[in-house]
Parts: structure tokens; C-alpha cells; sequence
């Protein structure tokens, strides 16, 4: 137990220099633009423009590697994740600054209770796409999972910053300021 709390503290104090220098990392593809609308959708729309965000991120240039994370994400849906996590690992193989293979393959690991290895890939997508507020979502539902109750109200909040109706982190950080974590004085 030791052991993996050094492990998530380290990709904790990463999480913390990416947000920090989030303006200095490879930029997403999203057009600002995109971004700011989805800051700004009154809440019946918002959803759609986080597809399109989401839709957006999930182009990677590339047939082949489209069509690679189409199989993991259909192994997914059968429920086969460690087949799942070998079609994202040919996709970030062979595209390395394509965010959403990690991201993919993070959920994949998840889902196959491999944490460290999920925890990874969240970092690896955080470093190359700053604003996914689905990596960002999963790194603070691992962290409250693991006891790091104030750092998930955190990041629950980082989300709520670039998705403000994003359908899970608002419930999940009321949750929380419910039982006294997170409250802003």
C-alpha cells in the first residue's frame, strides 16, 4: 500500500505542474473558439458542443488510427478490455501525440482495475491536451476513490472551469461538499 501512495502521489504532484503549465504544453486541436462556447452553452446545449469538442479530439488524422480506436473503443463496449487496451496500445504506438489514445487506454486499464497503468495514460493525455475534462474527470474520480478527498474536489472543479454542466463533476463535487470536503471559504 506504501508503495502505490508514493506512485499516486507522484502522479499527483505531475497533475499539479501540468495545470501549471498547462499554457506550455502541446496544444489540443480544439479551436479556442469551441472551447469557450462550451465555457458558455446555456445547459441544454451544452452537452452537444462537449460532443463536438469530444468528436473533435477523437479525429486523429490518420484512417488507420481512427479505425484502431474504433476497435478498442468496440472491445469496450463488448467488455473485453484487455483486447481493448491492445488495439489503444498500437493507436498511442504509432500515434504518441494523439491524446485520445491515451485517454482510451486509460479507461481500458480502469476498467481492468490496472490503476497505476490508468493513472499513467491520464497523465500522458493531461500532458499532451490540458483541457480534456474527461481525463481530468477520471483523474478526480481515481483520486477520491484512493481517500484524496480535497485534491478530487480540485479537479472536479477544473473540470466544472472548462465544462461548467458537464453531467457528473458538479453531482460528484456537491457530493463532496456535502460531507464538508471542498467547501471554498
Amino acid at each position: 500500500m506504501r508503495m502505490f501512495s508514493v506512485n499516486l502521489k507522484r502522479h499527483l504532484t505531475a497533475l499539479g505542474t501540468l495545470v501549471l503549465l498547462s499554457g506550455m504544453t502541446v496544444a489540443d486541436t480544439v479551436p479556442p473558439e469551441l472551447l469557450e462556447k462550451l465555457r458558455t452553452a446555456p445547459e441544454g446545449e451544452a452537452p452537444r458542443v462537449a460532443r463536438e469538442v469530444e468528436t473533435t479530439w477523437g479525429r486523429s488524422g490518420s484512417a488507420a488510427m481512427d479505425l484502431l480506436l474504433k476497435r478498442g473503443r468496440d472491445a469496450m463496449e463488448q467488455g473485453d478490455y484487455l483486447l481493448a487496451i491492445d488495439h489503444f496500445t498500437a493507436l498511442t504506438d504509432h500515434a504518441p501525440d494523439f491524446a485520445e489514445g491515451y485517454h482510451a487506454r486509460a479507461e481500458a486499464f480502469f476498467r481492468a482495475e490496472r490503476y497505476g497503468p490508468a493513472l499513467d495514460d491520464l497523465e500522458r493525455t493531461l500532458a499532451l491536451n490540458p483541457q480534456h475534462f474527461e481525463a481530468i474527470f477520471g483523474f478526480a474520480v481515481m483520486v477520491q476513490e484512493f481517500g484524496d478527498l480535497r485534491r478530487a474536489a480540485d479537479l472536479y472543479r477544473r473540470v466544472l472551469a472548462i465544462y461548467p454542466h458537464h453531467p457528473h463533476a458538479g453531482e460528484a463535487l456537491t457530493r463532496l461538499q456535502r460531507d464538508g470536503i471542498g467547501r471554498e471559504l
